[in-house]
């Protein structure tokens, strides 16, 4: 026993050596990456890891399938690659002139030929008959437990529940104020793992029920993809497209617009928030509840303390992301701290809201509430150096819808 020991540490001495050597130029390189503040991330569950390779763990039946499937062909690849190379440079270097070999005088092989027809076309049968199955069942969204539109602007996501537990629901997802100020800085915290990933509102579903998402846009196109969950739809102005997913834990799971859809592209963040039927329940009740208080009567007359008040919400929660909670503006965005056509007529405020402007990162805000749009134009014409005294009633907004 001794003897063998003895030949085995001796025979993986080598092999002990390498592993050592790997494993300190992976902590040297490790340690050099952390050290940068590029690097300063953690890993986001349910969304992406530091220094991540493979596919993000998979939350859905599909996207096991999917996952197993990505590996699978990887390795069929990877076994062609390998026996066409390897026939490839043996003939290269074993059947050479330099050591004698002279160049076949054959024409033609029906051996050969019917070889590197069948063969091929076996192997790509035999791909698609694996990742049929796995493509008709993305597609079937029959019978869902719950149905979503989602509804791509420049630049956030409308979310209205259109049947199932919920029904009825309907809200904004945009990124969170702080993140964008973030951006703008080029200094984002050491500690954010969600960089650029969280929103106001995320998206919320219950566990364990079929989800069925329906996709369009209001402007250009975009995509809606959640990694985690297999899901990567467009969304396209004047279509309607649908697919669907079912989550079988709890948690969080992020995503983003995978669609070039303009300079604030970037910051198109999904948040989809995945939660016991119970909990589920308790927070659709809940925000049953704020839409009802929410649901003002667009007749009732404010005062323009009140408007201001209600409008810094919806600034802060819609506007500010672009226009700067100081409402100085960045680059292409026009300011509104000092702006003419804030200071000005309402009746022009009203319409570049409610219909945006066309050539400009302006959108359309016509999904937000007559008050809302009311209490936002409000509080720009109120606020910073715009202290107008003006304000702008939901009459007013009623009336314009419908010019």
């Amino acid at each position: 026993m001794s003897t063998m020991s003895t030949v085995w540490h001796a025979g993986n001495r080598p092999r002990q050596r390498a592993q050592a050597t790997t494993t300190r130029i992976a902590t040297t390189l490790g340690a050099a990456l952390a050290a940068g503040p590029a690097f300063a991330v953690k890993d986001l569950p349910g969304g992406p890891a530091v220094n991540q390779l493979n596919l993000h763990p998979p939350m859905t039946r599909l996207a096991e399938n999917i996952n197993w499937l990505h590996w699978v062909m990887l390795i069929i690849c990877l076994g062609i690659f390998v026996a066409v190379f390897g026939v490839m440079f043996y003939s290269i270097v074993k059947h050479r002139k330099s050591v004698g070999h002279k160049a076949a005088t054959f024409h033609e092989s029906t051996a050969v030929e019917i070889a590197w027809t069948v063969v091929p076309f076996v192997i790509v049968i035999a791909m698609g008959a694996m990742a049929t199955r796995t493509v008709v069942a993305m597609k079937d969204t029959s019978n869902p437990d719950l149905t979503i539109k989602v509804t791509g602007y420049q630049w956030k996501w409308g979310y209205d529940y259109l049947k199932g537990e919920g029904e009825g629901i309907a809200f904004l997802s945009t990124l969170d104020v702080a993140h964008r100020v973030m951006s703008d800085s080029g200094k984002p915290g050491a500690d954010v793992a969600d960089y650029l990933l969280k929103v106001d509102n995320p998206l919320v579903v219950p566990v364990n029920k079929k989800v069925r998402i329906i996709t369009t846009a209001a402007d250009v196109i975009h995509a809606w993809m959640v990694p985690s969950l297999a899901v990567k739809q467009d969304a396209i102005p004047g279509f309607v497209r649908d697919t669907w997913f079912r989550a079988e834990k709890t948690g969080d799971f992020y995503g983003q617009c995978a669609e070039l859809c303009g300079k604030e592209h970037a910051y198109m963040p999904i948040h989809v928030k995945v939660l016991s039927e119970a909990d589920y329940a308790a927070w659709v009740a809940g925000k049953k509840k704020t839409m009802a208080a929410a649901a003002d009567d667009p007749n009732k007359e404010w005062k323009l303390d009140e408007l201001v008040a209600r409008g810094e919400k919806v600034y802060a929660a819609n506007c500010a992301a672009c226009h700067r909670p100081d409402g100085k503006g960045a680059g292409p965005i026009k300011p509104l701290d000092g702006s003419a056509i804030v200071k000005g007529d309402p009746a022009s405020s009203i319409k570049i809201v409610l219909n945006g402007v066309a050539s400009t990162a302006m959108p359309a805000w016509r999904q937000l509430s007559d008050t809302e749009l009311a209490a936002v134009l409000t509080y720009t014409k109120n606020s910073w150096s715009n202290q107008t005294g003006k304000l702008v009633q939901p009459a007013e907004i009623v009336a314009a819808r419908k010019q």
